[in-house]
């Protein structure tokens, strides 16, 4: 397939370099043009990256730009979403895709109208290690999941990142933030949910920024950062999950799913890489491994070990989705579904009662080695 999809990216801070550096990786987009309110932002993206500078409007209006691709902050996602579709553009958000289930909808509703396709991250799901759990659990490898637990903990990120104030603004915080990655692998191992419960605090109501250029201002805290919730699933599997910027050490593991026949260790659903492990009762009894081409490691990590990164998997796969007619996997149902949960666990964090989600999804289509290869463009196999 050469048919290449048009792709202009709005919102050109932090997360954006690495959509325009790993994108080429793949078949069937082409990021050609970008467009950010600080015009300085986006020349500095073009000229880094050989792409065009846009005003938002110019790029919505462009013929040549067939997706859109939202790196705004949460709180304008959905309107420069909306505009988008509006344009009769299709559109890839970068989580949460909005910030309520209405929101959604209403996306959903206009998509339809318009007859374009919305998409939305988080793509890591579609990683060598993730996809390697989801072919575990789907050969039955650790019988029925009946439980689980997830742990996504740290102190916040104002000490590194240039300008984390909307962290911790409503529409971000742990759950809306973090979440994402958690919430949507959960979804695609094991189904979707069916109700949760929660509580929810604000330990500390003010933070100091320690990254440059911003160091020693303050922040104020809108949104809950310590969370902790149980997620009943469709299936019938209970799953807990603590979720806080306010942990400074902790020794828990990022994912374990506990089935029937074997307990499933599942690396950090936030990278698309990492080591699974099987166990029995007591001991490690396998650790799998298979060649699957989005878990080869292509930088390196903080650590100084190799890191599979490949953001921009999705969005390659809605737009071959686009041009072969089938459904993408980091779809509008799943990214709702996912919305549903994560803005439920905050409203029982308020309530203090169970939540009832008044949506579901189906899960998206296994991404196994052959099917991630045929996304990589030519030249990964040289």
């Amino acid at each position: 397939m050469s048919k290449k999809l048009g792709v202009g990216v709005i919102g050109c801070g932090n997360i954006s370099a690495a959509y325009m550096r790993l994108s080429p990786l793949f078949r069937g987009i082409e990021i050609r043009a970008c467009a950010d309110m600080n015009a300085e932002a986006a020349r500095l993206r073009a000229e880094e990256f050989n792409l065009r500078q846009e005003t938002v409007d110019g790029l919505l209006q462009a013929d040549d730009i067939d997706i859109v691709v939202n790196l705004t902050i949460p709180a304008a996602h959905y309107e420069v979403s909306r505009k988008a579709i509006e344009a009769g553009k299709h559109v890839y958000s970068e989580k949460p895709f909005v910030l309520s289930v209405e929101e959604g909808k209403a996306l959903a509703t206009l998509a339809t109208e318009k007859g374009v396709r919305v998409g939305s991250a988080p793509d890591t799901f579609l990683g060598g290690a993730h996809q390697l759990a989801r072919h575990l659990i789907d050969t039955g490898a650790i019988g029925k999941v009946v439980s689980g637990t997830c742990h996504v903990m740290s102190h916040g990120m104002e000490h590194w990142h240039p300008n984390p104030d909307f962290f911790f603004k409503p529409g971000a915080g742990p759950v809306l933030d973090i979440g994402p990655y958690y919430i949507t692998n959960l979804i695609q191992l094991i189904g979707p949910v069916k109700r949760v419960a929660a509580l929810a605090s604000i330990p500390t109501k003010e933070r100091v920024i320690l990254s440059e250029p911003r160091k020693g201002e303050k922040i104020s805290v809108e949104t809950p950062t310590t969370i902790h919730a149980i997620m009943e699933f469709a299936s019938g599997a209970i799953v807990t999950l603590g979720a806080s910027w306010d942990v400074w050490h902790h020794k828990h593991t990022n994912m374990e799913l506990y089935g029937e026949k074997s307990s499933l260790h599942v690396p950090d659903p936030n990278f698309f890489g990492g080591d699974l492990v099987v166990t029995d009762e007591v001991e490690i009894v396998d650790e799998p491994q298979w060649e699957h081409p989005l878990g080869i490691a292509n930088q390196e990590g903080k650590d100084g070990r190799g890191l599979a990164n490949y953001r921009a998997a999705g969005l390659a796969d809605m737009a071959i989705g686009i041009l072969e007619g089938r459904p993408h996997r980091c779809s509008l149902d799943m990214s709702l579904h996912a919305i549903d949960v994560m803005t439920s666990i905050l409203k029982s964090g308020e309530t203090g009662g169970f939540v009832d989600l008044t949506t579901t999804c189906e899960r998206p289509a296994a991404l196994d080695a052959e099917a991630a290869r045929a996304l990589l463009a030519e030249k990964e196999f040289a």
